[in-house]
């Protein structure tokens, strides 16, 4: 089994090695180091080429999504999921349209945040209920629909798209292949002119193609 290699990033010594204990109950999931200060984490990440990162939102110095875009610009590859116990604001969505691949709170169930993992690590985006809210407050506010057309089977991808559910989970909810939802993506992000799933569903938010009941 391959393991998802993690470097837990907190100022926190006891919330790293809380959060290191739990993880390590997770066949899959494999801790490789710990960083207290978003310095230290980008020479970390160039030095360990984890797979994910879980970064503290709120730390002295270099926050959470300051470090983040400076990992990402050393290693483009890696994966990175912020955590947080503030509420959502809007630098956090912010970040979340410029790269940052998910957020939770530090509140989250240990099973709830072995998903975010696997899902941040497969390749997706990963947003907690809270910051879908934020996400559908924020979409609420007076923003034009662009002027795009999707089909119908395009907006009910889109609609799943906005879960945490994998684009095989998609297909089998849509009652077709992986590879056709694949298709029906790179139709959206290229409708949509986003490069990617997280952006996407924003866009969709912001411009009411989809919604949250």
């Amino acid at each position: 089994m391959k393991k998802i290699r993690i470097l837990i990033v907190d100022d926190h010594e006891v919330v790293r090695k809380g959060l290191a204990l739990v993880l390590r109950q997770e066949a899959d999931i494999e801790i490789i180091g710990e960083a207290e200060t978003g310095e230290e984490a980008i020479v970390k990440v160039q030095a360990l080429k984890p797979d994910l990162v879980m970064l503290d939102w709120k730390m002295p110095g270099m926050d959470g999504v300051t470090a983040a875009r400076a990992i990402r610009q050393h290693v483009p590859t890696v994966r990175i999921l912020v955590l947080s116990g503030a509420p959502v604001e809007d630098d956090v969505l912010d970040s979340l349209e410029k790269g940052v691949d998910g957020f939770v709170h530090k509140a989250i169930s240990p099973a709830s945040l072995a998903l975010a993992i696997r899902v941040v690590a497969s390749g997706q985006p990963y947003l907690s209920p809270q910051v879908t809210q934020s996400l559908i407050a924020r979409a609420q506010q007076g923003y034009i629909r662009e002027d795009v057309s999707l089909t119908n089977r395009e907006l009910e991808v889109l609609q799943l798209m906005a879960t945490p559910a994998t684009y095989r989970q998609i297909g089998t909810q849509l009652n077709v292949s992986e590879e056709t939802v694949r298709t029906h993506v790179k139709n959206i992000l290229t409708k949509l002119k986003q490069p990617n799933r997280t952006q996407a569903v924003i866009v969709g938010l912001r411009a009411h193609l989809i919604s949250f009941n």
